[in-house]
C-alpha cells in the first residue's frame, strides 16, 4: 500500500469545508496582555526614553517547555525587534522595552513550544538519575546543526563543533567526548546560543498588534504658568497687550515655568456681554468675558484688537521661545451672538421653539452671551472641518499646545477623530483636556487623544484622599494613558480649603501638586499673591479675572514665590520628579503626615509632608530600603534640598517633625 506524503487538492478543500484550524499544529496560548487598553482599540501613552514593561499569560498542553518573545517596532521601521520575554510564575511571562522617539510604536507577542529547551531539560533529568543519554546527544546534535545553518560570525563554527561533539559522545566507549557533550548540553553557553537561535516551528502570534502613542517629552514634563494678556499691563487702567506679556518673560522665566498658558485670545462679543462678578449687565467700558467669542473682527482665527495684531502674537511666541517657554492656546468651543458662525452657519446652533438660538445653561447658571455648538446638526461634517482648520490655522501660527475648555460636552468621536487628523500634519502637538466631570468620561477622553488631564487633585486635600487618588493613578491602567496635570486653583476654580487665605495651606497645595505629578500648573498672579476671597457660597473669586481687567504688582514676592522658584529648579535638576508614575508610599502613623518616594535612575528622592496646615505634627515613617538596595543596620544621608539640612539616618524607621508655619516639606535626597 503507498504512503501518502502529499495533501491532495480534494482533501484540502475537505479540510477547509470540516472547519480545521490553519495551522493545527499551533499549542501555545497568549491572553490577558497587559497593557491592552479595551482589547487593543486605544494606545497606551509614553515620551521618548519611557521603558514599558509588559506581560502576558503564556502556556501550552502538555510538560514541553516554551519560548516567547515581544515583538516591538516603531511606524517608520521595517522590521520588528526581539526582545526575550522571562518566565514570572503561573504561566505569567514578561519582558520591557524602551522608546527612543516620537511616533506610534507597534508590539505585540508570538511563543512556541521550544523542544531544544525541552530537549535539554530532559537531558538534565535523566543524567541527574543516572541515565546514559546516547540517543539524546544524537538529537541534540540535529538540533546543533539546524543552530548553525542559522548562526553567524563566531557562532557558525562554535555550534558545528557542538553538533560534532554530541555525535561523537554518542558513539560507545567515547567517554571524553560523552562527559564533555553532557556538560556542554547543560551549559549556559549552550542555553545562550539556544535561545539566540531557537527552532521557531509552529509559532503561536497575539491576535492584535497594540500601539503605543509616544509624545515628545514636554507631555510628560511641564509646568505651567496662566495669565490673561489683557491683564499683563504694569500701568493701572491701561488694557494689557501682547507686548506687556513679553516684558513678563523674564520674570517668569525665573521662576522656573515652561508652558505660558493664555485663556482665549480672540475678539469678544458685545451682546449680552458680562459685566463684573458675572453680573448679567455690563456697564459702558467693562471688557466681557474672553469665552465669549468672536464679533464682526471674527472669530476662533482672528485676535482681540486690543492684545495686539496677529504678528505681535507670533512675536510672542518667539519670544517666549528664547526664554525657554511654549505658549499655549486655549480653544472654547462656543460663541457670543456677535460670532460669524451664528450668521453665516446658523445650522450649527440648536433652536428653541420661537426660532431663537438657545444660549448655554449649566443649571442654575445661565451663560446668556455665549451659543454652545450644536455638534448633532445634520451638518455635522461641515462643523468638524472647520474645527480642523481653525487648529491648523493654530498651528501654522507656531502653537505646539493647546488647553481645551470643557471638551467633555463635545462627543468623543470628535476629539479622536480631531486630535488624529491635525497631529498627522503636526505630530508635536498636544492636547490638555480641561475636563472636571464623571470619571469614566475624562478617562475616554484621554484614551481619545488628550496627551494630559485636568484631575481631581484640586480637591483632594487630606492624606487618605491624596493616597488614594495618587494609587488610582499610579497602579491601576490609568498609568497607561491618562498623564495628570495638577493645578492648585484655576481661574474658574476657588477651592475652599484655599478660600482662608492661610499661607501654609497655599505651600502645601503647591508642594503637593509639584511634587506628585510631572505636570502641573498654577494660575499665575492670583495663586502667587494667594488670593483667595470668594464669590459668597461658591467655590469661585470675587472680582474674577474673567469678568474684568486686573492689574497685578508684578514685582511683588513672597515666602511662595520664592519656593515656585526653588522647587521648579529642583524638578528641573532631578529626573526623579520628572515623572509621575514612579511613586512609592510610605508608612507613617499619623493622619496628616505623608511621605512618598520617587526614584529613577540612581537619583532618589523622599518626599514627607504635613497637609495639616496648622498644627505641627511628628512620627516615625518607614523608608523602603528594601527598594534603595540599603541594609537595615546601615546607615545614609538624606539631604533637603528646600533647606539645605543634612539627616544621618539608619535602616528603615526613622523620625520626622513638620512645623507648617515654618515649613510643611522635607523634599529629601537620599544618598548612600
Amino acid at each position: 500500500m503507498a504512503t501518502r506524503t502529499k495533501t491532495s487538492k480534494s482533501a484540502a478543500a475537505a479540510y477547509k469545508l470540516a472547519n480545521l484550524p490553519v495551522d493545527g499544529r499551533t499549542r501555545v496560548v497568549i491572553e490577558r496582555v497587559t497593557p491592552e487598553l479595551d482589547g487593543g482599540r486605544f494606545p497606551i501613552k509614553a515620551v521618548p526614553g519611557d521603558t514599558i514593561p509588559v506581560e502576558a499569560d503564556i502556556f501550552l498542553d502538555g510538560h514541553d517547555k516554551l519560548a516567547a518573545r515581544l515583538l516591538v517596532k516603531h511606524a517608520d521601521d521595517p522590521d520588528w525587534t526581539e526582545v526575550p520575554m522571562v518566565f514570572i510564575n503561573n504561566d505569567r511571562w514578561g519582558a520591557a522595552f524602551s522608546v527612543e522617539k516620537p511616533g506610534l510604536y507597534s508590539y505585540t507577542f508570538e511563543a512556541w513550544v521550544d523542544h531544544i529547551a525541552s530537549w535539554q531539560h530532559e537531558v538534565s533529568l535523566k543524567v541527574a538519575a543516572g541515565q546514559r543519554i546516547t540517543s539524546e546527544l544524537k538529537a541534540g546534535a540535529v538540533f546543533a546543526d539546524g543552530m548553525a545553518e542559522k548562526a553567524e560570525g563566531d557562532d557558525k563554527p562554535t555550534l558545528e563543533w557542538v553538533a560534532g561533539l554530541f555525535r561523537e559522545g554518542a558513539e560507545e566507549y567515547n567517554e571524553i567526548q560523552y562527559n564533555e557533550a553532557i556538560r556542554v548540553a547543560q551549559s549556559e553557553q549552550f542555553t545562550d546560543l539556544l535561545n539566540r537561535y531557537p527552532e521557531r516551528q509552529h509559532a503561536s502570534r497575539f491576535g492584535r498588534e497594540l500601539i503605543i502613542d509616544v509624545d515628545r517629552p514636554k507631555a510628560g514634563f511641564s509646568t505651567w504658568y496662566c495669565l490673561f494678556p489683557r491683564s499683563a499691563s504694569q500701568e493701572p487702567g491701561r488694557h494689557g497687550t501682547f507686548r506687556d506679556v513679553e516684558k513678563l518673560l523674564p520674570r517668569i522665566e525665573a521662576m522656573g515655568f515652561d508652558v505660558l498658558y493664555l485663556p482665549p485670545i480672540h475678539p469678544i462679543g458685545q451682546a449680552f456681554r458680562k459685566g463684573k462678578n458675572n453680573n448679567v449687565m455690563s456697564e459702558p467700558g467693562e471688557p466681557g468675558v474672553p469665552y465669549g467669542i468672536g464679533s464682526e473682527l471674527g472669530g476662533h482665527t482672528a485676535i482681540h484688537p486690543e492684545l495686539g495684531t496677529l504678528d505681535d502674537f507670533k512675536h510672542l511666541i518667539a519670544i517666549a521661545k528664547n526664554h525657554g517657554m511654549e505658549v499655549a492656546m486655549d480653544l472654547a468651543i462656543q460663541v457670543s451672538p456677535d460670532h460669524p458662525w451664528a450668521k453665516d452657519h446658523p445650522e450649527w446652533f440648536k433652536k428653541r421653539p420661537d426660532g431663537t438660538i438657545q444660549y448655554a445653561e449649566n443649571p442654575p447658571k445661565k451663560y446668556q452671551d455665549i451659543y454652545p455648538v450644536y455638534f448633532e446638526t445634520d451638518d455635522w461634517q461641515s462643523l468638524w472641518i472647520e474645527m480642523k482648520e481653525t487648529m491648523l490655522t493654530w498651528a501654522s501660527w507656531g502653537v505646539r499646545i493647546i488647553r481645551v475648555d470643557n471638551p467633555h460636552t463635545k462627543p468623543f468621536q470628535f476629539w479622536e477623530w480631531l486630535i488624529s487628523e491635525v497631529k498627522k500634519v503636526y505630530p508635536d502637538l498636544i492636547f490638555l483636556a480641561e475636563a472636571f466631570t464623571k470619571p469614566k468620561v475624562m478617562q475616554q477622553l484621554a484614551k481619545r487623544g488628550f496627551a494630559q488631564s485636568y484631575t481631581y487633585f484640586t480637591w483632594r486635600n487630606n492624606k487618605r484622599e491624596l493616597e488614594e487618588y495618587m494609587t488610582e493613578l499610579t497602579q491601576t491602567e490609568m498609568k497607561s494613558y491618562y498623564r495628570p496635570n495638577f493645578w492648585p486653583t484655576t481661574h474658574d476654580i476657588n477651592p475652599y480649603i484655599l478660600q482662608s487665605g492661610h499661607e501654609p495651606q497655599f505651600l502645601i497645595r503647591y508642594l503637593l501638586a509639584a511634587t506628585l505629578s510631572s505636570n502641573y500648573g498654577i494660575y499665575g498672579p492670583s495663586f502667587e499673591l494667594m488670593e483667595h476671597l470668594p464669590f459668597p457660597g461658591k467655590e469661585e473669586y470675587i472680582d474674577s479675572e474673567k469678568y474684568e481687567i486686573r492689574h497685578w504688582d508684578w514685582n511683588r514676592t513672597n515666602r511662595l514665590t520664592y519656593l515656585i522658584g526653588l522647587v521648579n529648579r529642583l524638578r528641573r535638576e532631578n529626573p526623579a520628579l520628572q515623572t509621575t508614575n514612579n511613586l512609592t508610599f510610605c508608612r507613617i502613623d499619623d493622619d496628616a503626615l505623608m511621605g512618598y518616594l520617587k526614584v529613577t535612575g540612581n537619583n532618589r528622592l523622599l518626599m514627607v509632608i504635613n497637609t495639616d496646615a496648622y498644627n505641627r505634627r511628628a512620627a516615625m515613617i518607614q523608608v523602603p530600603t528594601w527598594q534603595l538596595g540599603i541594609a537595615d543596620d546601615q546607615e545614609y544621608t538624606v539631604f533637603d534640598l528646600l533647606t539645605g539640612a543634612y539627616y544621618t539616618w539608619k535602616g528603615q524607621w526613622n523620625y520626622v517633625e513638620l512645623d507648617p508655619y515654618l515649613l510643611p516639606m522635607h523634599l529629601l535626597k537620599i544618598e548612600v
